[in-house]
Parts: structure tokens; sequence; C-alpha cells
């Protein structure tokens, strides 16, 4: 099957792609092999997407999106690409069911936060456990969370869940932060936060939110339980990589390299959405990555067209 553009991931950034691109008149193709929405389904609330004057979940956002793309053409393809390469200027994907051949690929691959792998962790993702205080900071006004981590990102989104909640609870593993000088020292300043030092998360408790943490120390062992309405893990993120690392320009946390066109090293082939490198990492920046991508996918396309319409033929 050939196409003029693939899509590799149906998340908000592969589903805009998806929507602009054949919109734009491109036969255009998406590959996903989990479920459509990507990561943001899991979300029961988003309250900052523009345009929607009430909250509604990551699965209903995403809904609309794909029932968007279908309208204006594009072909959902639920298959697993295992194998990536290009011939020429062709670009090849191939599944367990055969090979896709296209005249640009866009990669929204996206990533995924390292998760702690404790007991409830996955059981109230969405309902109480988060890796985003951005996304859902102010759904926590006037209540008690924890930030697990010790990092610039665990303090700096600790204080910025300050402005919501009543009290902020820092959970680290060591006796000294990771974080820079200046941003610890505004954290130690902020009446708001408190640091639990020596201290890892060894269960997420609840009935149907989460309700409190069982938590280990170290260096002690004595075991307590915190009482919070939620918790923000940030203890690393993770880039879905491993179809296309040695092939494209990554930086050295493993994220793709883009210039502002969502070009990557390789002609026609785009990444759009948390799989590139950037400074925030949300559905409404993944959206405007992948309207570029593919508007970007389709000015090369047209002028490369004589040299794709010749190798189409062969």
């Amino acid at each position: 099957m050939y196409y003029d553009v693939i899509i590799i991931g149906a998340g908000p950034a592969g589903l805009s792609a998806g929507i602009y691109s054949a919109r734009g008149g491109l036969k255009t193709a998406v590959f996903e092999k989990a479920i459509v929405g990507g990561q943001i389904t899991v979300a029961d609330e988003i309250e900052n997407y523009p345009g929607f004057e009430e909250a509604l979940s990551g699965f209903e956002l995403t809904q609309k999106m794909h029932d968007q793309a279908e309208r204006f053409g594009v072909e959902f393809i639920d298959e697993e690409i295992i194998a990536m390469g290009v011939d020429g200027l062709c670009k090849i994907v191939e599944t367990d069911s055969g090979k896709y051949r296209a005249k640009s690929v866009i990669l929204c691959t996206g990533a995924y936060p390292r998760k702690l792998n404790v007991p409830g962790e996955e059981r109230f993702t969405g309902r109480g456990v988060s890796y985003c205080a951005t996304c859902d900071g102010a759904l926590y006004r006037d209540k008690i969370v924890a930030v697990v981590g010790g990092g610039d990102s665990a303090i700096e989104e600790a204080l910025f869940l300050t402005r919501f909640a009543k009290k902020v609870y820092v959970i680290h593993r060591r006796d000294e932060l990771r974080a820079q000088k200046i941003i610890q020292e505004r954290a130690f300043a902020n009446p708001k936060m408190e640091i639990i030092w020596d201290s890892v998360v060894q269960q997420i408790k609840g009935e149907n939110r989460v309700e409190s943490l069982e938590l280990v120390n170290r260096k002690t062992n004595e075991v307590s339980d915190l009482e919070v309405d939620g918790v923000f893990i940030y203890v690393g993120i993770l880039p879905n990589n491993k179809l296309f690392e040695s092939r494209i320009e990554l930086d050295s946390g493993g994220f793709v390299i883009t210039d502002e066109h969502m070009h990557t090293t390789i002609p026609g082939v785009y990444a759009a959405g948390d799989i590139r490198t950037k400074v925030l990492r949300q559905v409404v920046t993944a959206t405007s990555d992948g309207a570029i991508a593919a508007w970007s996918a389709e000015k090369w396309i047209i002028e490369n067209h004589d040299a794709l319409e010749v190798e189409r033929a062969k």
C-alpha cells in the first residue's frame, strides 16, 4: 500500500497531523498499536485545552479529534510497526502484516514518564496519580499533594503546585536535593512546602482515588502513612524511540531533534509531540507540532513531486 503520509502514533500530535494532512488532500494513514488518543486518555479531566468551557476527559477530547480525522479521510491502521527504513526518497514501514510505503513519515510516538512501579500506581493513574502538574495542578486547589523526586523538574513542579494546594510534600530518596541551588532555596523558603528526606513510596492507597502513601525511610526502615489527595511523580521521562533511534539524530535524553518545521535529519521525515526535544509537553503543544509537521510534509512532497513520482513508478 502506498500513501502520501504515514503517521506513527495516534496521540494528540498524530491526530492533529492526520487532520491537517488529510484536509490538505494527502492520502494519509495513522498507525497506532494501542489506544487511539495515547496516554492522555487516562486523564479524568482536562480543563486547559482551548475551546472547551467545561472540563472533559482525555478520552472524550481525543475521540473528538479521531472522529474529525476520520471525517477528512484519515485511515487508521491498528498494527504495530516493527521496522522503518528509507529507499531513496521513499519511506518504508513494516508490520507483521506487511510493508507500507509513503512519501513522508511523521513520528508521533510520544514519551512516557518513568514510573515508580509500586502497588496502586497504575490503578490510580488519572485518579490521584499524575505525572504533570501543569496539566492537573488546578484540580488540587486547597488540597494536600505530594511530589516524588528531587531534581529540577520535581522541585519546579512542586513550587508550581503551591499556587493551588494548601500543602505540598516533596518525597526524596536522599538527604539532599539534586535541583539547582536557586530552585532549592525557593523551595526551602516556601511555607507550603515540606520535604520528607531519605524516603521512598512503597504503596499508593485509596478506595476510588488516592487517599494516602505508604512511605519507608531508607535509613531507619520505619514505615509510615502520609495522607494526601494526590501524588505527582517526577523520576524521569523516557522517549518512545526504539523504532528509529539508530537512524535519526537524538539529543542526550533520546528525544528527536527537529527544526522549527518539525523536520528531522532525514528528508521527508518529521517528528511531532512529546517525542521531540521541547520545553513544554502538553496536549496543546502536541497538536500544534502535528499541524506544523503535516504542513511541512505537504510542502516537501510538492517540492519533490517529480522525483517522488519517478520512485513510485519503479
